[in-house]
């Protein structure tokens, strides 16, 4: 049997509600509960959390409702927010990409806390699954809260009626009670005309009064949850390949680089770094080096023909130039390439050789090798040269099979596939290497076998041999998550503002058989409104002490 939903007013109410909707007559409270002040709290309108008999359904949405469990969320991500800072984080390291490189690192560096730390996952807190479930969760928690609370809550602000019950007047913040001061059609002209000068907004009832101002100030709170939740959706929007990107590119001079995951390139046409002069140091770093400005003339492209096909060459078309600076990156629709660091190496970049035949005298080509991006196949005269593995710092394991040292090519080395004159249908392996040291060193001809008989791979001078006297380091960053972030944050201060610095104010008034009562209400600054409303009453000749308009009763 369904009680408290229909007031002796007539309204029919929802289940759980305070107070009456239309006249704001209590509808719950014992009577040794009828004294106190009324809880006004979204004016006694029933809440979707207030349900009674809950389903599934709703046992989730009273869950996510509760501002409990809202705090509890918010701490445990505080406190997983802080582990996460203790060590650095994996996505902040440049060289280190396995999962053993990780866990090397963190034993060396920290020892068996480190370990600990990696192994269950702290090193990668901000992207792990449960971190992201908190963040969901508390969003989540943020748009159920505030559905359940400003619905209810924007339906009794917008239906207020203007003669109240008079339980509801004589039990507010602030009342007052007392005979009919005269002519009281005059009095409620009077006090009508105060209150609006006051900015208060004024509805008249026959001999009944409703004044109400800053009511946009109620809407504050839940102005910033919705700056919450843009702020934790653009956050999450993050974990999305396409919003963020946070890679490092490492060229040298004249080198052109794919940026991973998208269709650009960029080249490095050449970098330049400038140093102080002993005359600009201060005296205790005379005779230091300190670079004042290191600078990379950069040339961005976008991809326009064989992007997804390694056997060809991409067509690549130019799309922007920038001296890259620190703090001056180059930008291109949300694509922000920023100058991280340099290293002064000597590095070979590119050898330019051809193939010798041995037994004819015969020179093919030449061709151009790169060290970094080379072509799979390369047509030289005769002979077809397939690429089948590439070492960068050429090295022999344990077992003596061929592996790489670093990704740096210190000593390159390249295994192809030849087919052509007096060789087999399928082919003849040839592993080349660039430089002549490393040739003598691991015996080029050696590890040819009988191919090294019939030709040789070759550069004919140094002019044939490209290098670089500096490697450079980009930082590519695409956040396109960060304006949302900064509208999120934008509006959540929007409002604070507004709750912070205006007070929702209303005041009722009825007469009944000669007696004047008043009650008036506001969410904060109570002693704001006591003064005033003293004022405004003392303008009509009703001159009351501030303190006396206090609602003093207590619960009996």
């Amino acid at each position: 049997m369904f009680s408290n939903t229909k007031c002796e007013c007539g309204h029919q109410n929802h289940i759980g509600t305070v107070l009456c909707e239309a006249c704001g007559k209590p509808l719950t409270e014992a009577e040794s509960e009828e004294l106190a002040p009324l809880e006004m709290r979204y004016d006694g309108v029933a809440r979707r959390s207030q349900k009674a008999n809950p389903d599934l359904i709703d046992r989730v949405w009273n869950f996510f409702s509760s501002v409990k469990i809202a705090i509890w969320l918010i701490i445990l991500t505080l406190i997983a927010a802080s582990l996460g800072t203790v060590y650095p984080q994996e996505d902040t390291f440049l060289n280190l990409h396995t999962y053993q490189e990780f866990h090397d690192y963190y034993k060396e560096q920290y020892g068996t806390a480190g370990v600990i730390y990696h192994a269950v996952g702290l090193s990668r807190t901000y992207t792990s699954w449960w971190f992201v479930g908190l963040l969901v969760m508390i969003g989540t928690s943020l748009v159920i809260c505030s559905l359940d609370r400003v619905l209810p809550l924007y339906r009794a602000l917008s239906r207020q009626q203007v003669r109240k019950h008079l339980q509801f007047i004589t039990r507010q913040q602030v009342v007052y009670s007392g005979p009919e001061p005269g002519n009281k059609d005059e009095w409620l002209d009077q006090l009508s005309a105060q209150l609006r000068k006051k900015r208060y907004k004024v509805l008249r009832d026959g001999d009944a009064l409703m004044a109400e101002k800053n009511r946009f100030s109620r809407w504050g709170p839940y102005i910033n949850h919705i700056g919450l939740i843009i702020f934790l959706l653009a956050v999450l929007g993050r974990g999305v390949p396409a919003w963020n990107m946070d890679q490092y590119v490492s060229l040298d001079d004249g080198e052109t680089e794919q940026i991973p995951g998208t269709n650009y390139y960029v080249k490095s046409d050449k970098f330049t770094v400038e140093y102080y002069t002993d005359a600009e140091l201060p005296a205790s770093l005379k005779g230091t080096t300190r670079p004042k400005l290191f600078d990379t003339k950069a040339t961005l492209y976008t991809c326009t023909a064989n992007c997804d096909d390694p056997s060809q060459e991409p067509v690549l078309k130019e799309v922007k130039t920038h001296d890259i600076q620190v703090n001056h990156p180059l930008t291109y629709k949300g694509l922000s390439l920023y100058q991280y660091d340099y290293a002064q190496q000597p590095r070979l970049i590119s050898v330019t050789p051809s193939i010798y035949d041995k037994k004819t005298g015969q020179k093919y080509g030449p061709f151009k090798l790169t060290m970094r991006n080379p072509a799979l196949t390369y047509q030289v005269g005769p002979y077809t040269l397939t690429l089948k593995d590439k070492f960068m710092d050429f090295g022999l394991d344990e077992q003596g099979r061929p592996m790489t040292k670093s990704r740096d090519p210190n000593a390159p080395a390249f295994v192809f596939v030849v087919t052509g004159p007096d060789l087999p249908a399928s082919g003849a392996a040839y592993i080349y290497f660039p430089r002549e040291i490393d040739k003598a060193r691991f015996q080029q001809d050696v590890l040819n076998k009988s191919v090294a008989d019939k030709f040789e791979i070759r550069v004919s001078s140094m002019q044939d041999v490209s290098f670089s006297e500096y490697t450079t380091t980009l930082n590519v960053r695409v956040d396109r998550a960060m304006p949302f972030i900064w509208s999120g944050a934008v509006i959540f201060m929007i409002g604070v503002v507004m709750g912070l610095y205006w007070n929702h104010r209303r005041i009722w008034l009825r007469f009944d058989d000669g007696v004047l009562s008043l009650g008036a209400h506001t969410n904060k600054n109570n002693f704001g409104l006591r003064t005033e409303l003293a004022a405004a009453l003392a303008k009509t000749g009703l001159n009351v002490p501030e303190k006396s308009l206090d609602n003093r009763r207590t619960t009996a």
